[in-house]
């Protein structure tokens, strides 16, 4: 009998020196500057490179696959079990007490963007790995830890990847919770655009509004330019309207107008209700003022059917399956300029039963009583809803470590989020976050429990060897 736990406490000065090396890697997506070299910007290709370095230190072979993914191999066998990791991350945003990319241990957790989704579950599960190659044990399949760059955006590094690599038999990805998740709804992203109409004219008109920085991110701030007369006044009415919804309201007023800032609460967007949405919020405050005709149209949209619609109902396309749970709705990319054509990006996770184009047309038939100007559109790749049955043996075989390496019972999970794990007909995903703990995934301040980052590796490391004997 390996005591798992004992084995993963073994290196625990290692995992941690190599976990701050990659955490202090901004490694979010930036095509902006991208390159032939760096399709996915410099440092989601850093990240990578480093990983695979670590690793070939360690004895592995590698492979990195243009850069935007790659490979770390060990064992062999007629069957290939694939664990799925990812490396980039999103953007750090604001309210940080801390430096994002500077790791801190503070009463136990390690605080960084990154350190829960994935770079702390990813450099879990290759220790996992290493206690495994280092220990000698035998291993009837060949494992492919494969690692993707842009599992926060479009996919672009691991689609890439299983074009021209070979695709594993099945497999998991540490990048969700314990103690499984075995379904996950589908998501897709719709662009709500307003076209530009007449000239703008009013005594109050806005020039612009911008909320949001991902897509998969509920909006923490928000800010509009207004300018016209008794602008004075408005920042009082501001001011309280912030305070009575309990949020941050700062106004400015500037030779360019006065300037609107609130603050809410940043969350993932596969649960909306974990955040407070600063664009919507501030579409409410803007929609009780005579604006001009274009601004009135737009913040009266959001104000009427995205304000405090997590579940889709004003919008309508509220949907719900017996399995999968609720469809849930989050607006998170605001954008507006006074005479242009302007947007709202809608993040949707919706449960089998209904498809994205039926949601886009129901989006349509809602934002058609607000003007003939405004047209809906899937926006990107809509990923449909995928599921594992409970009864797989890939499932029945995780649980069972989870629950002999916590004591706890298991059960299976399907949730709004979207993982790697989708990307095989058996693939899951498997921690690692604990039941209990806060969701602190796309928010300021996130972190991981050093202690759970061990149990984790612990639990890994069973899992590769069972799902490999």
């Amino acid at each position: 009998m390996i005591d798992w736990l004992n084995e993963a406490k073994k290196y625990q000065n290692d995992l941690f020196r190599d976990l701050e090396m990659i955490l202090t890697i901004p490694s979010v997506r930036d095509t902006e500057h991208a390159t032939k070299e760096f399709p996915l910007g410099p440092g989601p290709a850093e990240a990578l490179t480093t990983m695979l370095d670590l690793a070939e230190r360690d004895g592995f072979t590698t492979k990195n696959v243009e850069n935007v993914a790659g490979r770390i191999e060990y064992g062999d066998g007629p069957e290939t079990l694939g664990v799925f990791g990812h490396l980039d991350v999103v953007p750090a945003g604001d309210g940080w007490q801390t430096d994002p990319f500077k790791p801190v241990i503070k009463d136990g957790k390690l605080y960084a963007r990154g350190s829960a989704d994935d770079k702390g579950p990813a450099l879990a599960a290759y220790y996992a790995l290493k206690i495994l190659k280092d220990l000698n044990l035998p291993v009837n399949k060949k494992i492919h830890y494969i690692l993707g760059t842009d599992e926060e955006s479009e996919w672009y590094g691991i689609n890439r990847y299983l074009a021209v690599e070979p695709t594993p038999d099945f497999g998991f990805s540490p990048d969700a919770e314990f103690p499984i998740i075995n379904g996950e709804k589908g998501i897709a992203s719709f662009k709500v655009t307003f076209k530009a109409g007449p000239a703008i004219t009013g005594a109050l008109q806005l020039r612009s509004f911008d909320s949001g920085i991902r897509e998969n991110m509920v909006p923490q701030n928000a800010q509009a330019v207004l300018v016209g007369h008794d602008l004075d006044d408005l920042s009082a009415q501001f001011t309280d309207f912030a305070a009575e919804n309990e949020l941050i309201g700062d106004a400015q007023l500037e030779d360019r107008g006065l300037i609107l800032s609130l603050t809410g609460k940043g969350a993932h967007a596969l649960e909306p209700d974990a955040g407070v949405n600063a664009g919507t919020y501030l579409a409410t405050f803007l929609n009780q003022l005579p604006l001009d005709e274009a601004g009135q149209q737009y913040v009266r949209a959001i104000a009427q059917v995205m304000q405090l619609d997590s579940r889709g109902h004003k919008l309508g396309v509220a949907y719900q399956d017996q399995l999968m749970g609720d469809l849930t709705a989050s607006p998170d990319i605001f954008n507006y300029q006074a005479g242009e054509n302007n947007s709202v990006i809608i993040n949707i996770r919706y449960p089998q039963g209904t498809t994205a184009e039926t949601i886009n047309q129901q989006i349509n038939t809602t934002m058609a009583k607000f003007g003939d100007n405004i047209a809906s559109e899937i926006f990107g790749h809509a990923q449909t809803p995928h599921y594992v049955p409970a009864n797989d043996p890939l499932v029945q075989t995780l649980l069972a470590v989870y629950e002999r390496q916590t004591g706890l019972k298991g059960q299976e999970q399907i949730i709004g989020g979207g993982t790697y794990g989708r990307l095989l007909k058996r693939g899951v995903a498997f921690g690692a976050q604990f039941p209990g703990q806060p969701n602190v995934m796309h928010q300021a301040n996130e972190y991981m429990p050093v202690a759970d980052i061990l149990k984790a590796t612990a639990i890994y490391a069973e899992a590769l060897y069972e799902l490999t004997k």
